[in-house]
C-alpha cells in the first residue's frame, strides 16, 4: 500500500491553518455543556453558529434541526455526479461540563494554545473533530479541482451525545429519509496513540437494568425472625454473586447467543499493538487484571461481552450495628454486548435467569433503561478500507484496528439507516476527555483534516455497486 501524501492538499492546510483554529477557538468559546439547564441557550448558539460555519464552508444547505431536547445540526452537498456513494458525518457539538475550580490550568472555555497542544473543553470532545471536517473537505477541492465533493456528503452533528443522547434515534428515525447513506463516518473517537495511529472497527453494544427485592412488609428484628424469613439483602448478594462461573464466564443462560466470535487475524491484530498491561492497569487504578479465560486484556474490553454490578445496597447504612432484616434490597446492574447480541434477547434472559434464582417469599422488579446495540464493521469492508488508505496516506505509515469498548448512539445510525458505521478520530488518551485540562495535539487535529481531504475520493473511486452488509449478521431491530 502507498502511504505518498498530496503535496497539494498540505499546502492548502498550512495556509488556512491559522484561520481555521481562529474559527475552532470562537466554536470552542461557547460553553454548550448539554447537561446544564443554565446552558441551554449556549448550546443552542452553538448549533447556529456551526450551521453559520457550515454554510461559510460550502455546504449548500444548513439546518438547525429541534428536538425534544437539545439542537442538533444538519448539512448537505451533493456531488455533482448522481451515482456518487451518500457519506453521513456523525459528531456532536455539546460538551461535559466545566470550570476552572475542577483543576483546570486556565479558563475551560478560553482556548489556550501552548506549543502543539489547544487546550479547552470540547478540543478533542468533540468539536475538534467535528471541525476539521471543514477545512478538510475544502483541501479535497482545491486539491482536486472539484467544485463539488466526490461523495454525496451530510454532516448530523447531535447536541446531546454529553447527556445520553436521549432523543437522537427518535431524530434519526424521523429524518432517516434526509439522512440516508451508504456509511457513516463517526468522529468522536480517537486512536492507540500519536505513534500508533489506528481505525476503530466496532463499539459494544449496551443493556442496563435495577432489579429491586422486597422481602418483610418492614424492617424486622433479626433476632425474633433472623434464620425463618427471606432476607432481601441476601438474596441481592446471591444474585450478584450468580452472575459468573468460575472461568468469569458471565452465568445467563442464552447470553452469549448468535455471538460473532473474534477471528484469527483481529486476534493477531489486537496481540501487534504496543500494550503495556502494567501501565494499562495503572490507568485503571486497578492492582490486577482479571476476566474471562482464555482471552487477553484487550480482547475483553473490545471483544468480549460483560455483566457487571454498577450498585448494590439495602438495610442500615448508618454508623454501628443494628440488627435488622431490611425490607428492600436493590442490584444496579449493566451488561457490554458485542456483535450478534441483541439488546431484546438479553433482556429477556436476564429476566428469566433472574426470576429463577430468586427465593420463594422475596418478591421482585426489573426495570431495563434505554438500550444500545453493538456495532461492527468486519475488516474488509470496502469503506474501512478507505478510511485506512486515507489516514494512511496523511500519516505516512501503516494503520492498524482497534475497537471501542464503550458503547455510543452510532449503532442508532447503524440501526435505522442500515449503513456501515465507520470511525475517524484523531484522539489520544493523553487529550483528557471529560477531565480537567482537555486538550488536542494540533499536528494530529491536522492530519484529521488532511485524512478527510484523501477520504471522499477514495470512497468515490472504490465504493462498489452494492455494498455488503453494515455487520456481520446484518441489521436489524433491537
Amino acid at each position: 500500500m502507498s502511504y505518498t501524501p498530496d503535496s497539494a492538499v498540505r499546502a492548502y492546510i498550512e495556509e488556512h491553518r491559522a484561520a481555521f483554529l481562529d474559527d475552532l477557538a470562537e466554536w470552542l468559546r461557547i460553553p454548550s455543556v448539554s447537561a446544564q439547564p443554565e446552558h441551554a441557550d449556549d448550546v443552542r448558539r452553538s448549533a447556529h453558529w456551526l450551521a453559520d460555519k457550515l454554510k461559510h464552508t460550502g455546504f449548500p444547505t444548513t439546518e438547525v434541526w429541534e428536538t425534544a431536547g437539545a439542537p442538533a445540526v444538519f448539512a448537505e452537498w451533493p456531488a455533482a455526479e448522481p451515482d456518487a456513494p451518500t457519506v453521513l458525518v456523525y459528531g456532536h457539538h455539546d460538551v461535559q461540563p466545566a470550570a476552572r475550580e475542577d483543576g483546570w490550568h486556565t479558563d475551560p472555555f478560553e482556548p489556550v494554545i501552548d506549543g502543539n497542544r489547544l487546550h479547552a473543553r470540547g478540543a478533542a470532545d468533540d468539536k475538534g473533530q467535528v471541525f476539521f471536517h471543514t477545512l478538510g473537505v475544502r483541501a479535497h477541492l482545491a486539491a482536486t479541482g472539484r467544485s463539488t465533493p466526490a461523495v454525496h456528503l451530510k454532516l448530523l452533528i447531535e447536541g446531546e451525545e454529553e447527556s445520553g443522547s436521549p432523543n437522537f434515534r427518535a431524530l434519526v428515525e424521523e429524518r432517516a429519509e434526509r439522512l440516508a447513506a451508504d456509511a457513516v463516518i463517526v468522529s468522536d473517537t480517537g486512536m492507540w496513540s500519536a505513534t500508533t495511529p489506528t481505525v476503530c472497527t466496532g463499539m459494544r453494544g449496551l443493556v442496563e437494568c435495577e432489579i429491586t427485592f422486597t422481602g418483610p412488609d418492614q424492617d424486622i428484628h433479626s433476632g425474633s425472625f433472623g434464620g425463618a424469613v427471606p432476607n432481601p439483602a441476601t438474596a441481592a448478594a446471591r444474585l450478584a454473586a450468580a452472575l459468573h462461573d468460575e472461568h468469569a464466564r458471565v452465568a445467563i443462560p442464552g447470553f452469549y447467543d448468535g455471538i460473532v466470535p473474534l477471528t484469527d487475524r483481529e486476534r493477531e491484530l489486537f496481540a501487534e499493538l504496543p500494550f503495556d498491561e502494567q501501565e494499562w492497569l495503572r490507568t485503571a487504578k486497578s492492582h490486577a487484571a482479571h476476566g474471562e479465560d482464555g482471552y487477553s486484556t484487550l480482547e475483553r474490553i473490545w471483544a468480549r461481552p460483560t455483566a457487571e454490578v454498577n450498585g448494590m445496597g439495602g438495610g442500615y447504612q448508618g454508623a454501628g450495628g443494628k440488627t435488622i432484616i431490611p425490607d428492600a434490597a436493590f442490584l444496579k446492574l449493566s451488561f457490554r454486548l458485542v456483535a450478534g447480541q441483541r439488546p431484546v434477547h438479553v433482556e429477556q434472559a436476564v429476566r428469566d435467569w433472574a426470576a429463577r434464582q430468586i427465593p420463594a417469599g422475596i418478591r421482585h422488579r426489573i426495570t431495563f433503561s434505554g438500550a444500545t446495540r453493538p456495532c461492527l464493521t468486519p475488516l474488509d469492508h470496502p469503506a474501512l478500507q478507505s478510511v485506512s488508505r486515507a489516514m494512511g496516506r496523511a500519516f505516512e505509515q501503516q494503520i492498524r484496528f482497534t475497537r471501542e469498548g464503550g458503547s455510543g448512539p452510532a449503532a442508532d445510525l447503524q440501526d435505522v439507516l442500515a449503513a456501515p458505521v465507520l470511525f475517524l478520530g484523531i484522539s489520544v488518551p493523553s487529550d483528557g476527555w471529560h477531565a480537567p485540562n482537555e486538550k488536542v495535539e494540533l499536528d494530529l487535529l491536522l492530519k484529521g483534516v488532511e485524512t478527510t481531504a484523501y477520504l471522499w475520493g477514495d470512497l468515490a473511486a472504490t465504493w462498489p455497486a452494492q455494498p455488503g452488509p453494515t455487520t456481520p449478521e446484518g441489521p436489524a431491530p433491537n
